[in-house]
């Protein structure tokens, strides 16, 4: 592995620094006043589609859609993304997450969308690519995927309990779901919805299948946001309890075969596991800025905050740990690009586990070197601490992925 980037690379940070540093910083505080005034807290700012205009503009536009599974004009400019591969976008992805609330968003390469558009790429039908993942990649709609369930422990997939039964040339589905995230956007039009076809399926692995449900379907209901560490998350959409109750859809809608949803998630989990730890390091990035800022601004006991041995080693130990963790995350990148997810599944589940962890580690020394102001709206730091703790849950638990690696490592001494 080369740790240097190579020319694409570089040439695509200096204009994503630079999209960064004109438009989407000033548009932070832009983007709340306007949130303010809106008659729905869900409504998006006008701010928002300045900057996504601007970046389609810049060429700076799908830049996670590494894999373009032969779709027309992929790479060339005239395609839907960018043609990087996982190690070229990995450091453009860091930039983004030192704004993981406007940033993503404007380049169209925010959750859930992203691994939405990589499912509906790989498995998806013709028909559903030109149906739903056009409209997504052009940034035109927004969607959401229902897995996690209040009643079962969704850490295991294969509890799900949501129905999704044949019924003629229709399937009727029916289930509650929680924490979906994206959905209380109004531009959010589909729900890609894990489910149960065969629930006395002897593999339990093969039990599950996804499919496609309009929001407008009847039968849906988004019925409440969910608050995240009392945070409503509206840039990225909210996070909704959702109840579908006995929502029919053409069989179409099936995404793949029925019983493949377990693996189709897999497959989804890989890329969206690694763009979080991305975006993670970006926000680390940015703690470590607000706390060297601060730190040469305010004095206490008589000498700077810069002066006490306690603060120099929060900020040493956080270059430390970002260091690590970059490199961790540009190997993992660079093992899906040459031997595949499959291949680099110790690595992918190893970043899960640290990079959420280490970086809320980050992020909480900066808030209390802040005091009183870490904890308010005044920083982002609050706000940014409980996205990365939310982390350490999404996507599958630290213990999850704990386990499955332990497993994994015992596996050769059994």
């Amino acid at each position: 592995m080369d740790f240097a980037f190579d020319a694409r690379t570089e040439e695509l940070r200096e204009r994503l620094l630079a999209f960064m540093e004109e438009y989407v910083h000033p548009a932070e505080p832009v983007a709340a006043e306007q949130r303010a005034r809106l008659a729905s807290p869900w409504d998006t700012p006008a701010v928002f589609g300045e900057l996504k205009a601007e970046a389609r503009r810049q060429g700076l536009w799908n830049l996670f859609f590494v894999d373009q599974h032969g779709l027309p004009g992929a790479g060339n400019g005239g395609g839907p993304g960018a043609g990087l591969t996982n190690l070229q976008y990995a450091p453009l992805a860091e930039i983004t997450g030192r704004s993981p609330h406007l940033a993503p968003a404007a380049t169209n390469c925010a959750a859930p969308d992203t691994g939405n558009m990589e499912l509906l790429a790989q498995f998806g039908s013709e028909e559903q690519k030109k149906q739903w993942l056009e409209p997504l990649l052009e940034g035109e709609i927004r969607s959401a995927f229902a897995m996690t369930e209040p009643e079962v422990a969704s850490s295991d997939a294969t509890n799900v309990e949501t129905r999704i039964e044949r019924v003629g040339d229709e399937y009727v589905v029916t289930g509650r779901k929680w924490f979906i995230s994206g959905a209380m956007n109004p531009d959010c039009k589909v729900f890609i919805v894990m489910g149960k076809t065969d629930p006395e399926g002897a593999d339990p692995r093969r039990q599950q299948s996804m499919i496609l449900v309009p929001r407008d379907t009847p039968g849906v209901e988004v019925r409440r946001a969910m608050t995240v560490y009392g945070y409503e998350d509206h840039d990225h959409g909210g996070h909704a309890e959702v109840v579908f109750d006995g929502v029919r859809v053409p069989a179409a809608n099936l995404i793949g075969e029925e019983g493949g949803g377990f693996a189709i998630a897999q497959a989804r989990l890989g890329p969206g596991r690694i763009h979080h730890c991305m975006r993670l390091i970006g926000m680390a990035e940015r703690a470590i800025e607000l706390m060297c800022r601060r730190a040469v601004e305010r004095t206490a006991f008589g000498k700077p905050l810069a002066a006490q041995g306690v603060v120099q080693n929060w900020i040493a130990d956080a270059r430390v740990t970002v260091e690590q963790l970059r490199l961790l995350v540009l190997k993992t990148a660079w093992l899906m690009d040459t031997v595949g997810n499959r291949g680099a599944h110790t690595e992918i589940q190893a970043i899960k586990i640290a990079t959420p962890r280490a970086v809320v580690r980050i992020l909480d020394d900066a808030v209390q070197l802040h005091g009183a102001g870490g904890v308010s709206q005044d920083f982002p730091l609050a706000e940014l601490w409980a996205a990365a703790r939310t982390l350490r849950l999404a996507d599958g638990p630290d213990e999850v992925h704990q386990r499955s690696l332990a497993r994994r490592e015992l596996r050769q001494y059994m």
